[in-house]
């Protein structure tokens, strides 16, 4: 019989009616054995003896020789080809887990090939890369679907048919080495097996008809009988079987014909369109530590640029600027071809940030130093800044981002991140997100609710049915391509795609950019809605306290760099011979931006990566607290150039912009510690008040509300520790549920009990032990210091459990509605009651430095200097501060922990109450160091006139001979301050986050510079000195 389509005959292989007509006989289909039918013929599990997906792959020849050699380190391809290799064979297993293993690979290519795609192929459990000519030339892992190298795409004579190549192999798989399950930790002894390496020949022609037959069978099944379309493509598949003979490769051209048919069927207008981007997610540490990743940005970028070279319409959204420097450092070859792609505009850096990071817990300064670092990076190695926040993965995003991206030259965010929320459902997959501040971003989250699609029918149909934005915008994003653990887009996803561009019943799908797609929602901008205020994840709320000595170590750093910046800042205007640290506080904050990233500051990250995390804090504190640049060293910068050899004087140094009158303390005779007050922002004491000398002031009642601070307490009872189990339903470092509010138990257990370490004067003290759990112990020193508005609590946990949660209460005789919470250069409320599934779902909620629940006249605030996770609940404060989880670090948390939180009963707002400085002072220490110098002067290098406005930041700027002060409005209020500056300043102007003058420069006037601010507006002033 003959079929005719599209002008040409077609030879069937259909069976002839018994009348002898030359017309084919209408067979009765049966949905289900038609699609079976069709299943088993591209099926790489049953009849391949027979069936299509049997005839891919054609002859095959073994390697003419395998050798390796196997090292713990990870070494460059110079040093590996040297070394002495051994006979190696497939089959063979290679390791224990983090190993490295180069195999040196002979090949000849048999020459009756000749005109035939020839593939390496290499099937293992490890990661590999091909080198060739000593370049990376292909990434190979097999649970990226890439694991063949194409040697020749039609073998011709002058090629080589004999050639050497390297395979370097790491002993780890795509998502690390996880024992049982994938975040279990690591398993030491795994090994990885080599099942394959040969040669063959690739069958080009039985690969595009496989991937024909899978997008038809695709349609047939996702679009439903309800659908034609369904039919036609289910119709058309299994006649393509018929026409098929796997035998006789003549047939393959009519069969294609019959796909070309069905997907050149175009669509309507109306039709949604899909922007296809080639994506590669890579967390910079996470299973995995941060040495290996940059071998996963090698083996995932190289097999992109090479996928390029073949399909000139591919695009790559590539974001962190920290993977393109190591890149950059270690692969020069391949980071040239990247930087010629960039230029093409296919490989496309977007974010703006050094990393992907976290969206909670950075300070304010520290994102801020993100996108700095980041965009200055990108606009050096690419000339170009990013458009676009580009965060994906991470476990909540901060009200105050949109503001923060403003001041970057961003105005869209991309994320999806939302879509795993537990409770509730994100109303929004294409709105405005509106900050703190009022500033307003375009955002998008793809709504087919990933970052690593595959191109699939499936998929695609998705991100048209789950948009909840349908009639808003007819435009969203699909990001193809392996991720989290590296691998990227393969060749099959982009030819699924090319078959899906126009093609009626599925919606456009057409290779993008995210300019582009940006570029169309705006135009589409005019109906869609706003969100305000943060945008939470309903999830991962564990990883606002786990591995509680990264968390302390970040915001040890945060606060050491700040105080750095200050003093090398007044150093050089002091001191014309001190030279700012530039290069070493740029390598310093990039360390601190990398450990930022968002599964290494939130805690979700193996042992070897918290190891590598608390070593760069480590090196950081020791860089400055401990090396020849430490605070105080040259006492000349401060103007006190005389000496007096028989004075031994206190240089106190205070790093924040107003005045504090504290408690201090300096090594005194014998080696004891004595104290003594100081109400000076800069300066020498040489007349140190000491306690004995202020034993008898009654100053506490005088500035506490003690007395109603006392009946504030609820029950009488502060300071409660409570245990709680915490097991999750399964992500064990990043989920605490809702159910552990259920089993908590009071710890009452005492050990040692209350003594009075210091009977009183200008600090008073008591100090008691507490047994926790089975096997944990709990001491601490309750301190109130004179003049000191509110009570510390210097807390040393040894902790040895195993899946419990330790928080600290204090019911208080509160009554509101809403608590307020820090969150970077700012704060915002949160409800108190559970209501609403939205109010319930923030059971375990974050805050930077502080806590306060007010009712008219009065409250109570909660200070910390290194916890985040915490919760409000009806009058109830309660501050997170260990957990115990298993998976993926067995250890994590288990040891000796120090930490310092404070209470802080006040009248009034927390406002007027000075919460937001108290709690600053409590993170940003006096600097006391002994000075042998004449007596000077108290010198305050800045003021500003406004309790409402924090001065956060005072650096050298980078690219000019300039100073940058960072200031912001911290009570939610329109205020005009002005900053006073001892500085010898000639020009002032402002400029924005990336230290780019705007607008005209400021007056200097008597009073200072006058700046207005309105409700958390973030300003940053350049100087310009005279000196």
């Amino acid at each position: 019989g003959t079929s005719k389509h599209s002008g040409k005959i077609i030879t069937s292989r259909l069976h002839q009616g018994d009348g002898g007509s030359s017309a084919a006989m209408a067979a009765i289909k049966h949905r289900r054995t038609a699609l079976e039918r069709v299943e088993k013929f591209i099926s790489d599990t049953y009849f391949t003896d027979c069936n299509l997906r049997g005839r891919l792959f054609g002859d095959r020849c073994p390697l003419a020789s395998l050798s390796y050699f196997q090292t713990p380190r990870r070494i460059p391809y110079e040093e590996a080809v040297v070394q002495e290799f051994g006979p190696a064979q497939v089959g063979q297993s290679f390791g224990p887990t983090w190993e490295t293993c180069w195999f040196k690979v002979e090949l000849s290519i048999p020459s009756a090939w000749a005109g035939r795609e020839v593939h390496f192929v290499w099937e293992s459990d490890g990661e590999g890369m091909v080198w060739r000519d000593a370049q990376p030339v292909q990434g190979l892992t097999k649970e990226g679907e890439k694991t063949s190298y194409i040697l020749t795409r039609s073998l011709k004579e002058s090629e080589p048919h004999s050639l050497t190549l390297y395979v370097e192999l790491a002993c780890n798989g795509l998502f690390g080495a996880g024992k049982g399950s994938m975040i279990a930790p690591p398993d030491p002894d795994r090994r990885v097996t080599l099942s394959k390496a040969e040669l063959v020949v690739f069958n080009r022609d039985v690969y595009e008809l496989l991937v024909d037959l899978e997008i038809l069978l695709d349609m047939a099944q996702l679009l439903g009988e309800e659908n034609q379309r369904s039919f036609q493509a289910l119709y058309t598949a299994n006649q393509m079987v018929n026409v098929c003979d796997v035998m006789d490769p003549s047939t393959f051209p009519a069969t294609r014909d019959l796909a070309a048919a069905i997907f050149s069927q175009r669509n309507g207008e109306s039709q949604h369109t899909v922007h296809a981007m080639g994506h590669c997610h890579i967390d910079s540490a996470w299973l995995w530590p941060y040495e290996e990743t940059i071998r996963k940005c090698a083996r995932s970028w190289v097999t992109v640029v090479q996928l390029m070279e073949h399909n000139p319409e591919l695009t790559f959204a590539c974001s962190q600027a920290q993977q393109f420097e190591w890149v950059r450092r270690s692969y020069p070859g391949l980071y040239a071809r990247i930087q010629d792609f960039v230029a093409k505009g296919q490989f496309i850096p977007v974010g703006g940030t050094w990393v992907e990071m976290d969206g909670n817990l950075p300070s304010g300064e520290s994102m801020v130093r993100q996108f700095l670092q980041g965009q200055r990076f990108f606009q050096e190695q690419f000339g170009r800044i990013c458009s676009e926040f580009w965060l994906p993965d991470t476990f909540g995003y901060s009200a105050q981002l949109p503001q923060l991206m403003h001041g970057c030259g961003i105005q869209r965010f991309l994320t999806q991140k939302l879509s795993w929320n537990l409770v509730n459902s994100f109303p929004h997959h294409t709105f405005f997100w509106e900050g703190i501040d009022g500033s307003q971003v375009l955002t998008h989250f793809p709504p087919g609710d990933s970052y690593g699609m595959h191109g699939r029918v499936e998929e695609v149909l998705k991100t048209v049915k789950n948009n909840k934005d349908k009639g808003r915008v007819n435009h969203s994003a699909f990001l193809f391509g392996f991720g989290d653990g590296g691998g990227g887009p393969t060749q099959k996803m982009l030819d699924r795609m090319k078959r899906m561009s126009d093609t009626d019943g599925l919606p456009r799908v057409q290779i993008s950019t995210p300019d582009q797609l940006f570029s169309v929602l705006e135009k589409e901008s005019s109906q869609l809605c706003t969100w305000v205020g943060e945008l939470f994840l309903e999830l991962h709320n564990g990883t606002y306290t786990t591995q509680a000595q990264i968390k302390k170590g970040n915001r040890e750093c945060e606060q050491i760099l700040h105080d750095v910046e200050v003093l090398s800042t007044l150093a050089v205007a002091q001191d014309k011979e001190f030279q700012y640290p530039a290069s070493q506080l740029q390598q310093l904050w990039r360390l601190l931006l990398l450990n930022q990233f968002h599964d290494v500051l939130p805690g979700s990250c193996i042992q070897l990566v918290v190891e590598d995390a608390l070593q760069y804090y480590t090196g950081e504190q020791g860089a400055w607290l401990a090396g020849p640049s430490r605070v105080g060293a040259s006492p000349a910068w401060w103007g006190c150039r005389g000496s007096n050899p028989g004075t031994q004087s206190t240089l106190v140094l205070n790093t924040l912009s107003w005045e504090r009158t504290e408690v201090i303390s300096r090594p005194g005779p014998n080696g004891k510690e004595t104290l003594g007050m100081s109400d000076l922002g800069v300066a020498l004491v040489s007349e140190f008040l000491t306690e004995g000398e202020t034993a008898n002031r009654e100053m506490l009642c005088l500035f506490l509300p003690w007395g109603r601070a006392l009946e504030s307490i609820a029950n009488g009872c502060a300071n409660q520790f409570a245990l709680f189990d915490d097991v999750p339903l399964y992500w064990d470092a990043w989920d605490v549920m809702d159910y552990h509010l259920e089993t908590r138990k009071p710890v009452t257990t005492m050990l040692k009990p209350l003594e009075v370490t210091l009977a009183g004067g200008l600090r008073g003290s008591v100090r008691f032990s507490l047994k926790v759990g089975k096997s944990s112990t709990l001491t601490q020193e309750i301190i109130l210091d004179a003049m000191c508005p509110y009570l510390r609590f210097q807390t040393q946990v040894e902790w040895k459990e195993a899946h419990k949660f330790l928080k600290v209460e204090f019911p208080v005789n509160v009554r509101s509605t809403s608590a307020t919470y820090e969150i970077q250069f700012g704060h915002l409320q949160r409800p108190t009651h559970w209501n609403t599934s939205w109010d319930w779902a923030r059971f375990e909620v974050w805050a930077h430095k502080w806590l306060d629940l007010s009712e008219h006249g009065f409250g109570v605030a909660l200070l910390n200097n290194c916890k985040y996770g915490a919760s409000v609940h009806r009058n109830i404060l309660s501050l997170s501060l260990l957990r115990a989880p298993k998976s993926p670090d067995s250890t994590a948390d288990i040891g000796l922990h120090q930490f310092t939180y404070a209470v802080m009963p006040h009248q009034g707002s927390f406002q007027e109450a000075g919460v937001i400085q108290q709690a600053y002072s409590l993170n940003f220490p006096l600097h006391v160091v002994p000075a042998s110098c004449a007596p000077c002067p108290a010198w305050s290098a800045f003021s500003v006139s406004s309790p409402a406005i924090v001065l956060e930041t005072v650096k050298q700027a980078a690219q000019h001979s300039a100073v940058v002060v960072r200031l912001y409005e911290a009570h939610g209020s329109t205020v005009t301050a002005w900053l006073q500056t001892s500085l010898p300043v000639k020009k002032a102007m402002l400029c924005d986050l990336l230290e780019r003058p705007v607008g005209w420069g400021l007056s200097l006037e008597k009073q200072g510079l006058r700046l207005s601010f309105t409700p958390f507006r973030v300003l940053s002033v350049l100087l310009v000195l005279s000196c």
